[in-house]
């Protein structure tokens, strides 16, 4: 899909973009001011108030667009912000735009970054592919990074809504280390029975039955002196459920389960594209967890990179195994802070739903900023505990811990599990779903990237020197 932000100095003088009015309800008359009386009977007529996601587009004289109308709804109750600006773009036909006005509260950025993020739609497979409504952004926006985190956020959702069939583990690694190269760093990859040789086990032991090998990809971007941070996403390519097979409903949407892959590059790709003071660590655990003669069954015992067993209390849980070798792998550096991200748990689904991801750290002091950073951009999560009586769900007679902690506290217990492999490093722990059960402004059904924009203005405002001590 072609871009749908452009800057101003970018513009050709021969276009001229059609100007949009957004506003609230209590808003309206001022708005009205700046229409002809053929345009106000116009929105009359058809009924606009500003009331959220009305939209009314002025004809002129000869019947074409020369004004748009978008309403706002009330300030009340609105989290969404400037990010209902996705409502517009998604059904404007191609032309090229601008805001005229925007609601008070409004932040410009955000509303950009909404269009951006509406125009949105995964056509690959589709025999035509649509044109998005450019909006042109102001000349005192900062564009490089408007159009960098759209265009993050539209690569991880590509990652996630393309099929396994084509999304295998071979791709998801060339995605990753085409990324890396985009961006000159040093990317090396760990494949198949080398994960055995250079001590990732875990990794290996739930890819080892599927066609494509599993493997640890990573790159390293930013200079070393400035603070390291390292991400790391769970790339499980489609999930089977391995020997505890999934039902069919369950399996439909397992194209998914690298979402947290798909998270932890995008994330990667808004610091590079902005040049953020960090040194970056990225680390994809890929593999397919697959059922053939060589998986891994119930009741096997695992070694781990940390030195610690694992039983298999259930091969369906198999995202925290690929995740924690790479936990260890990161935390041997000592890294500022790691950041993992992983479609890990139904549990997180029944507890915050589909589009509020739980967040977990076993640090306090960075927790009410990073929360409050998400509210700030709209792109929120909710801090979670990691309650650590509920590690005795996780006992096991015969080897250090299970895999799984049964069916009370799924994404806590998963947290509990994902702690005991990065060393005590200060760490951060992101339970994402990866995808959009139903449209909304913004957010087009289907794959969908969670927390990053949030996480980016934490980075972005120093979050990496602040206080981990605690």
């Amino acid at each position: 899909m072609s871009s749908p932000l452009v800057s101003a100095s970018e513009l050709g003088s021969d276009i001229t973009p059609v100007p949009v009015y957004v506003c609230r309800p209590d808003e309206w008359n001022d708005v009205k001011k700046g229409l002809t009386d053929a345009q106000k009977t116009f929105a009359s007529a058809r009924g606009f108030i500003g009331e959220a996601g009305q939209r009314v587009q002025l004809p002129g004289e000869s019947g074409e667009i020369v004004s748009v109308l978008f309403g706002a709804g009330s300030a009340q109750g609105d989290v969404m912000g400037g990010i209902r600006a996705g409502g517009l773009s998604r059904s404007l036909p191609e032309k090229h735009y601008r805001f005229a006005s925007l609601p008070q509260d409004w932040d410009a950025d955000l509303a950009a970054i909404g269009w951006g993020m509406g125009a949105y739609k995964f056509d690959d497979y589709l025999g035509s592919n649509r044109v998005p409504p450019i909006l042109v952004l102001e000349a005192g926006q900062n564009s490089l990074e408007i159009t960098s985190l759209v265009e993050a956020t539209n690569f991880g959702r590509d990652l996630i809504n393309t099929p396994s069939n084509d999304m295998g583990p071979v791709a998801l690694a060339k995605a990753t280390t085409d990324l890396a190269e985009r961006f000159d760093a040093r990317s090396s990859s760990i494949i198949g029975d080398d994960l055995l040789k250079e001590n990732y086990p875990m990794i290996h032991a739930v890819g080892r039955a599927a066609h494509e090998a599993p493997r640890l990809v990573q790159f390293e971007w930013g200079n070393p002196d400035h603070p390291r941070l390292a991400i790391i996403g769970k790339g499980i390519t489609f999930d089977t459920g391995g020997v505890n097979i999934k039902s069919a409903s369950s399996a439909r949407l397992m194209k998914k389960d690298m979402g947290g892959a798909a998270h932890a590059l995008a994330l990667a790709h808004m610091i590079m594209a902005n040049n953020l003071p960090i040194n970056l660590h990225v680390l994809v655990s890929i593999a397919e967890n697959a059922v053939s003669a060589g998986a891994y069954r119930p009741g096997d015992i695992l070694a781990s990179r940390s030195g610690q067993t694992v039983e298999i209390d259930n091969t369906d849980a198999e995202g925290r195994l690929v995740m924690g070798d790479a936990l260890t792998r990161a935390s041997e550096d000592d890294p500022v802070l790691i950041m993992d991200f992983a479609t890990l748990t139904g549990a997180a689904r029944v507890a915050l739903g589909p589009t509020l991801p739980p967040y977990f750290s076993n640090r306090r002091a960075p927790v009410e900023q990073v929360v409050e950073q998400g509210n700030r951009v709209s792109d929120p999560v909710w801090p979670m505990p990691l309650w650590q009586p509920y590690m005795s769900m996780l006992k096991s007679p015969i080897a250090d811990m299970k895999n799984s902690g049964g069916g009370f506290a799924g994404c806590i217990t998963a947290a509990l599990f994902l702690e005991r492999f990065v060393n005590d490093s200060p760490w951060m722990h992101f339970d994402v779903y990866g995808w959009n059960p139903t449209a909304a402004p913004g957010h087009p059904a289907g794959g969908e990237i969670f927390a990053l924009r949030g996480l980016y203005a934490w980075l972005k405002s120093g979050g990496l020197n602040g206080d981990f001590s605690e």
